[in-house]
């Protein structure tokens, strides 16, 4: 009984990836049931058998990328002992690993369609708002513990640095000429410098 279920997981992870694929090609509000299938290599009627509505399927595609950029870096966080560390590692971690970052891309995608779609701005705000929530955590955490001395009230200084974050990260992803990943963290560093006081600048954290 276990294992047709976990075969069942299996084909609908694939489907999520190739959904994630269709709409990075095609947009997320042009992608077809048709333009998934083929990049699950499958019929339009097999990707139906697993999600008879489309939109059920992008919005768990949509799901897989978000978790990402709150979730997973968390828990990453959650592995470093100072403030600092944790606020590089935050930095870091929700850039894109290059110009063909399919979550980023398709962050940018859905911000797009997002005047257009309450679900997905929605799934925007949320995002937002809990990735600002962990900057201020820990620069509220760092401010306790004498690490940081904050230029401004932290809630503030958080959401500059998400905004700079998705900012920077569309930039890497459409490829500007001069911002690629080293110089987007370098210039989100040099603004939490600026409002912490601190000099972050440790080599020994992970990117």
């Amino acid at each position: 009984m276990t294992t047709p279920r976990k075969r069942r997981a299996d084909r609908q992870q694939d489907l999520i990836e190739a959904a994630r694929r269709a709409m990075v090609l095609h947009g997320t509000d042009g992608v077809q049931i048709k333009q998934v299938a083929a990049e699950a290599g499958l019929t339009s009627g097999a990707v139906l058998y697993h999600y008879s509505d489309l939109q059920d399927l992008l919005l768990d595609a949509h799901h897989a990328g978000l978790e990402r950029f709150y979730q997973a870096r968390v828990r990453r966080v959650a592995e470093v002992a100072d403030p600092a560390g944790k606020l590089v590692v935050t930095i870091r971690s929700g850039l894109p690993d290059g110009p063909d970052d399919t979550d980023v891309r398709l962050l940018c995608e859905l911000g797009g369609a997002a005047g257009r779609n309450r679900v997905y701005a929605a799934l925007l705000t949320t995002l937002y708002d809990r990735q600002v929530s962990m900057y201020q955590t820990i620069l509220e955490s760092g401010a306790a513990q004498g690490v940081f001395t904050l230029a401004g009230p932290a809630l503030t200084i958080a959401r500059n640095l998400v905004a700079l974050e998705d900012a920077y990260g569309c930039r890497i992803v459409t490829r500007h000429p001069t911002i690629g990943v080293a110089e987007a963290v370098e210039l989100i560093l040099s603004y939490a410098r600026g409002f912490t006081g601190h000099r972050l600048d440790r080599p020994d954290v992970p990117c």
